[in-house]
């Protein structure tokens, strides 16, 4: 069974919206398929796309071919996930060294009136 990555499209008329999706190569384009991998929605501005880059990754790993779109899909994608984990990293790193700089206030004493 040769098996492909491609774009399985949805959504009304002249209003697109694609899922990328794990298929048979043989199955029609909106016919059966293995997984849904993601989405595509190219008349959204900016970052249009969610993929789960792991599991295309898997795929590709046991022969499945990406479509030329797809292939442009995961790199995008790839790029963004890179991009965003030192930025997590770091948001960590101050919260954490915050949360060690705060000094609790001191406990109310009792005094006798």
């Amino acid at each position: 069974m040769a098996v492909s990555i491609r774009l399985r499209r949805e959504g009304a008329k002249n209003r697109p919206y694609y899922k990328v999706v794990v298929a048979d190569s043989h199955s029609p384009r909106d016919g059966k398929f293995i997984e849904v991998i993601g989405t595509y929605d190219p008349k959204k501005p900016g970052h249009n796309s969610s993929l789960n880059v792991e599991r295309a990754e898997f795929w590709i790993s046991k022969g499945a071919q990406p479509s030329d779109t797809v292939r442009s899909l995961i790199k995008r994608n790839k790029k963004m996930t890179t991009a965003a984990e030192p930025s997590s990293q770091s948001e960590q790193e101050s919260s954490q060294s915050t949360q060690e700089e705060v000094v609790p206030p001191p406990a109310p004493t009792e005094s006798s009136s």
